[in-house]
């Protein structure tokens, strides 16, 4: 009765304890390595300062207002050339005066205001389009991370397993002492096994300890050492077409330079807008009247300077060069890439190819190792060729986790490449 409500109690608990155990998984951690890493602040700056940047073109269309004053002295001024009797015509001041304000409203400015938006909305859109590359690369990182904690993991239970095995020949071994079929030597042997695989533990604890705080500064938060690292699905690729953002990135600096090129046409535009200028100087228009007076003009004024059709051709041409460079970073990064998905699917078949042995290798091993066992408990076999199959197992054992987690890894690898 006690060992049943002790079993029951046990079977009720048992839900709180898996809930209580810290699980993560591969898309959560590249969210949260995303998330954390610095460099993604700046995609909010990268924002703000396309705003602000969009809102100062804007204020072109605003009315522009300049003050200006000027004080001068000059050694000779305009005079009348003629003398009337009983009548003083008073010159002009060598010392003059004036300030005033000018007030322009432009009309049309050539498409030079719009165009320095798009410029502004281009150069914003590659700078976000840059910023994804950068970012992107974190999911590499955290695969290698990932990964590595996953094989190590595989690797402790199959240590536990040879610890199991070779208590278990330690104790049948430490029997057959007493009926004189072995003696200490055969029991130091096994020992020596055993303390070698003690250490090999520590050092795999070791390791997996290192990767998860790697993993956990990439991801911004502490990790458990008794985390559980759930492994992915390796589902093959349904497409292997190639959606990488540096292709998006190569797209946004084209488009960039098309814009460049179609606000050239704007250097060569005629600008038309009204203007007021209002004054207050000695003399005012009045040149006769050497008094302090206010006065103003207003009118429409245009403007139309060809010095850019001078360069305008060459400017195109500099652009299309431009342009000709990004098409042949994208062509070499499509080769490269395609290079790199050859060899990963290479990989991932290699890797099922091994497979498919694994498990026959491991069978016929376990056959060789009973067999073993059972010769030495005839006499006709030594502990130490005992121990050579016991590890032989254990490196087949081993090596089919191996095969397994790099089978993912280059599933994901590829996933990576061609971001499927």
């Amino acid at each position: 009765m006690k060992k049943f409500l002790l079993l029951t109690i046990s079977l009720s608990l048992l839900p709180l304890w898996v809930a209580a155990q810290e699980v993560l998984t591969l898309d959560a951690c590249h969210r949260k390595a995303r998330e954390n890493y610095p460099l993604i602040r700046r995609y909010e700056l990268i924002d703000k300062s396309k705003e602000y940047n969009l809102s100062n073109a804007g204020k072109g269309y605003l009315p522009q207002a300049s003050l200006s004053a000027k004080a001068s002295y000059q050694s000779e001024v305009t005079k009348i050339p003629i003398s009337v009797p009983g009548i003083n015509i008073k010159g002009l001041s060598k010392d003059q005066y004036s300030a005033t304000i000018d007030v322009t409203q432009s009309i049309w400015d050539g498409g030079a205001i719009s165009a320095k938006k798009d410029m502004t909305t281009a150069s914003a859109n590659v700078e976000e389009k840059q910023l994804d590359v950068d970012m992107y690369s974190i999911n590499d990182r955290v695969n290698q991370m990932y990964f590595g904690v996953l094989l190590l993991d595989a690797k402790l239970k199959q240590n536990d397993l040879l610890q199991d095995e070779l208590k278990r020949n330690y104790d049948q071994i430490s029997s057959y002492i007493e009926y004189g079929v072995a003696n200490q030597a055969d029991l130091d042997a096994i020992k020596v096994e055993q303390l070698k695989a003690v250490q090999n533990k520590a050092q795999l604890q070791s390791n997996r300890k290192s990767y998860l705080n790697m993993l956990a500064v990439m991801i911004g938060e502490s990790v458990n050492d008794n985390v559980i690292l759930q492994t992915p699905q390796g589902e093959d690729l349904i497409s292997s077409r190639v959606n990488r953002p540096e292709l998006e990135l190569f797209d946004a600096q084209l488009n960039s330079l098309e814009v460049q090129k179609k606000s050239i046409k704007t250097g060569y535009m005629p600008k038309l807008g009204l203007f007021v200028t209002g004054g207050y100087g000695k003399p005012g228009l009045n040149m006769l009247e050497n008094e302090f007076s206010p006065y103003y003009i207003g009118g429409i004024r245009l403007s139309w300077n060809f010095g850019s059709l001078y360069t305008q051709k060459n400017d195109k041409k500099l652009i299309e060069v431009n342009q000709s460079n990004v098409i042949n970073q994208r062509e070499t990064f499509l080769f490269n890439t395609s290079l790199e998905t050859t060899q990963e699917q290479q990989e991932i078949q290699k890797n099922r190819e091994l497979l498919k042995y694994d498990d026959d290798i491991i069978s016929l091993r376990n056959n060789v190792k009973k067999a073993a066992e059972a010769k030495v408990a005839n006499g006709t076999m030594t502990v130490l060729d005992l121990m050579r199959e016991i590890n032989n197992e254990d490196m087949a054992k081993q090596d089919k986790i191996q095969h397994e987690i790099e089978l993912l890894l280059s599933i994901y690898n590829l996933k990576f490449t061609t971001n499927n």
